[in-house]
């Protein structure tokens, strides 16, 4: 694999990459082996100034940019990005060590967001009404906000990004971007194709940096807006941080999914469900199933669960027979070892334990084998704190009713499953239950772009900003729901998204 990146990352500044002049750097490393990719440089204060003033001095002419031509600006990213997927998806894999499979959809995830920006008039479209007053008429209009900034996690280092800037572009901002310090190549091979695309200086700005210098975004009294997906501890301080400034913002918070099974489900489907969504990324997704509720007979199927689960083992990007990659870092493998013992100590069954996993020719990197634990309880750690890592907690409910109420009284609401053959069983699901995402019959109930990602209580931290007409949406939330129907006895099926309010 060609690596993507040496030395030390640059920054983005008003269309140039250009070398820090930070002091302090963290090295980004090989997650499988602990080889130093590159370095990222803690930003300094006046370069983070001199990258909002850029962003602010193109906003200027850029909110003034038409519609048309912002949106044939996305035609030709997105046309680029398709066409560097695999350079994309291998710098995804290198740093963040996802499986090449698995960096795929990274990629293709964000593309399909750049696809929906290319779309965007329509959804900009505002509203006017003729004699509104004797000779008086009315009209609203969509303006951009200014300078907004984005806040990255490691997890998905290309579709995150993809997620922020090139929707508020199209709008007519201008976009201050840090990526993860951990995972930053594939954000600076994306701004690299941004700005082939025709992307004009200053449009898109990019720094990096830990807490220091996302306190500094979130003080920076040009920017207006602030975006961010990661734990919940750090989304909450975004959220006080950016609404002190004075800022809009939004921060897409942790998780903890639940799959409820009820035993008419298709044991074969669910079963297979629930390895893929437990251990797919290693676990290190905000919407990975991380506890499976088996409601009645169905807890019968956690044998079969466990052997599912020992089939998957973890390896190197290039083993084409590795079901997925290596945890972050140390940090976060020592976490998820100390909780895999804090659950056994407090009396779950640890019915498969990858706190031992070892990988063959690559001793030094972050592995954490398939773990399933069965006989959970609401007040063990195992169940209370996001893991973050290829855990599945096993707990069992009498009925369906007890089932729904475990989802509902978890202090998270950012995604939860229900594997059922029961149209009555899914419609009264979809509507009680208590969380932002609902899939029937889907594992990960990740909804297309044009849908909302919308977490609920502790996994969502911020607000519409709609007055007026839309105030409605402002009290109100929106709940995506995605469904797979199976007709009971054939093999016929179809997919169904419905936007609940």
């Amino acid at each position: 694999m060609k690596r993507t990146t040496r030395g030390d990352i640059p920054l983005l500044a008003d269309g140039r990459f250009v070398k820090s002049a930070a002091r302090e750097f963290v090295p980004v490393l090989n997650p499988a082996t602990q080889e130093v990719l590159a370095r990222a440089p803690m930003t300094e204060a006046k370069e983070i100034d001199r990258a909002v003033a850029g962003a602010e001095a193109a906003f200027a002419e850029w909110r003034r940019t038409p519609l048309s031509a912002r949106m044939r600006l996305m035609l030709d990213f997105q046309r680029l990005l398709k066409e560097n997927m695999e350079r994309l998806a291998q710098s995804v894999s290198e740093d963040n060590g996802k499986t090449l499979e698995d960096a795929r959809g990274d990629v293709f995830r964000g593309i399909e967001v750049v696809e929906h920006a290319c779309s965007l008039p329509t959804l900009l479209m505002g509203e006017t009404a003729e004699n509104v007053a004797r000779g008086v008429d009315a009209y609203s209009i969509r303006q951009p906000l200014g300078v907004c900034a984005g806040i990255c996690p490691f997890n998905f280092p290309a579709m995150i990004p993809l997620w922020m800037f090139p929707l508020a572009a199209a709008c007519g901002n201008t976009f201050v971007l840090k990526p993860s310090e951990q995972t930053p190549l594939a954000a600076m091979l994306i701004a690299e194709l941004f700005l082939k695309a025709g992307a004009p200086p200053g449009v898109l700005q990019i720094v990096h940096g830990g807490k220091e210098q996302v306190n500094m975004l979130l003080a920076h009294p040009k920017i207006k807006a602030v975006s961010f997906v990661g734990s919940a501890p750090v989304a909450q301080h975004i959220y006080r941080e950016g609404c002190r400034n004075l800022k809009r913002v939004q921060a897409l918070a942790g998780a903890k999914n639940h799959m409820v099974i009820l035993p008419d489900a298709n044991r074969e489907q669910t079963v297979s469900a629930l390895v893929g969504a437990s251990c797919g990324a290693a676990g290190q997704r905000c919407m990975a199933i991380s506890v499976a509720i088996f409601v009645g007979a169905s807890k019968k199927w956690i044998p079969d669960v466990a052997r599912a689960m020992a089939k998957a083992r973890p390896g190197i990007w290039s083993d084409k027979n590795a079901s997925f990659g290596p945890v972050i870092s140390k940090a976060a493998r020592e976490k998820i070892l100390r909780l895999i013992e804090e659950g056994k100590a407090e009396g779950a069954k640890c019915l498969l334990d990858g706190s031992r996993c070892k990988v063959k020719g690559h001793p030094n990197g972050n592995w954490v084998g398939p773990t399933l634990f069965a006989g959970a309880k609401t007040n063990m750690s195992i169940y209370r704190e996001e893991i973050f890592g290829p855990v599945l907690v096993a707990m069992e409910a009498q009925n369906y009713e007890k089932a729904l109420a475990i989802v509902n009284a978890n202090p998270y609401g950012n995604g939860v499953s229900l594997f059922t053959s029961s149209g009555a069983a899914a419609r009264d699901f979809q509507s009680r239950a208590d969380v932002g995402q609902v899939g029937i019959n889907v594992p990960i109930p990740v909804p297309l772009p044009f849908f909302s990602f919308t977490g609920w209580r502790g996994s969502f931290y911020g607000d519409l900003h709609v007055y007026g007409k839309q105030a409605a949406q402002f009290f109100t939330e929106t709940k995506t729901v995605t469904a797979r129907w199976f007709a009971p006895g054939s093999e016929a099926r179809a997919n169904m998204t419905i936007r609940l309010k």
